[in-house]
């Protein structure tokens, strides 16, 4: 193994990770408020919301997220969407994990038994206050760990984006290896990153988790 190459291209790599880390971040914002309003019209009383929910987590859970990014990324500038590759990677796999955060809301919702939700309204409470200060509170002890899991999804999910040209970590081991011909040094030193990067997620979400738990 050769651990001087390595120690060479290090700080590239460094600046590379910075990229996943800006993408992971602002894909998981996207991802969440994708995961709110899916599992909100999930939840609706109009059927039409239903469905549109429905539909939304259906195709993008059952569609793969490399060829959704192709269809944003190549196939947009034909319907007038003129996106960079970075911007069309955080939108690409936004949209892409707020199905599966849709549903890891909704679940921690509907799990909470509706007698809660009717004690609060026999106390006088709306309905959206009896959401917010009685289910909401509740859900989000259920919610925390879960959308943990689809956040470390995210993360490793970022390495597609290589296949658009954004350059991340994947992307730079890629482009490294072809100069280099050092492919296990270079896969093993994106590697070791993205780990580093999910373990202090892993630590976020779990004192996350406390907080919630405590509160």
């Amino acid at each position: 193994m050769d651990i001087e190459l390595m120690q060479r291209v290090y700080p590239f790599f460094l600046q590379a990770a910075w990229v996943t880390i800006q993408l992971s971040v602002l894909t998981a914002l996207l991802g969440l408020t994708c995961g709110a309003l899916g599992a909100a019209m999930r939840l609706s009383r109009l059927a039409v919301f239903r469905f549109l929910g429905a539909a939304y987590v259906s195709v993008f859970r059952g569609t793969p997220a490399l060829i959704q990014l192709f269809i944003l990324y190549f196939g947009g500038p034909q319907v007038g969407i003129q996106l960079d590759a970075f911007e069309a990677g955080v939108i690409g796999l936004g949209v892409n994990v707020g199905a599966y955060m849709t549903e890891t809301i909704r679940g921690a919702i509907i799990s909470i038994p509706k007698g809660q939700r009717e004690a609060a309204r026999t106390l006088g409470l709306s309905r959206w206050q009896a959401f917010y200060n009685t289910i909401l509170p509740q859900a989000a002890r259920l919610m925390v760990r879960p959308l943990g899991v689809n956040l470390n999804m995210l993360i490793k999910s970022t390495a597609l984006v290589a296949a658009i040209s954004v350059v991340e970590l994947t992307y730079t081991a890629q482009r490294y290896i072809g100069s280099t011909y050092k492919p296990f040094e270079m896969f093993l030193l994106a590697g070791i990153l993205y780990m580093i990067i999910i373990y202090a997620t892993g630590r976020a979400v779990a004192w996350l988790d406390r907080r919630v738990q405590i509160n």
